[in-house]
């Protein structure tokens, strides 16, 4: 895996084999990326990525500018593979990662965000409620986005805040805000 675009353009970074995150793939995040950077200034962003895996959503953030980052992460093993990479990136200052349940997380966290990305797996179960979840805790800013991360099974047109759904292959990015704006 390799860090798309910004100051740390091209460096690389190998999970252990036995990792069992499903990471966003190289071609998927640049495409995504390449959506965000005609949206949003990357350096006045507070950003929220959960479920982090192997971290690379959050270093592409990081690597294009963003200083206000928090990962959060459950597996053990994930959480200590993301906390190496920030010292090796040396990103301990822009990136905070928090072990922890996200749901449990977003019931106690009483911040607001600019942007919030989601990566759960794709089999967690309810995995069509997460929407929800996050517009009941009232966790993004007025202006801002929510990207849920799902495979080509889901669809999410119907919910109220949806705007729009990038697709890249079987990876698909539903974009949310509070107040829908169809594209």
């Amino acid at each position: 895996m390799r860090i798309i675009s910004g100051k740390l353009k091209g460096r690389r970074f190998s999970p252990p084999k036995s990792f069992s995150a499903r990471p966003t793939t190289d071609i998927a995040r640049e495409s995504l990326f390449n959506v965000l950077n005609n949206r949003v200034d990357f350096e006045d962003l507070q950003v929220l990525d959960l479920f982090g895996g192997t971290g690379s959503i959050s270093y592409e953030f990081a690597s294009r500018g963003c200083t206000d980052i928090t990962t959060v992460e459950l597996n053990y093993k994930h959480f200590s593979f993301i906390k190496t990479m920030l010292k090796e990136f040396d990103l301990a200052e822009d990136i905070r990662v928090i072990k922890a349940d996200v749901f449990k997380y977003l019931q106690k966290c009483d911040l607001k965000y600019d942007l919030i990305f989601a990566d759960p797996p794709f089999d967690l179960k309810d995995f069509e409620s997460i929407p929800d979840r996050f517009f009941e805790n009232s966790l993004l800013k007025t202006d801002g986005i929510f990207i849920l991360e799902h495979s080509d099974k889901k669809n999410f047109e119907s919910h109220p805040n949806f705007n729009e759904v990038k697709k890249y292959g079987k990876v698909h990015f539903s974009f949310f805000s509070l107040v829908a704006e169809k594209k």
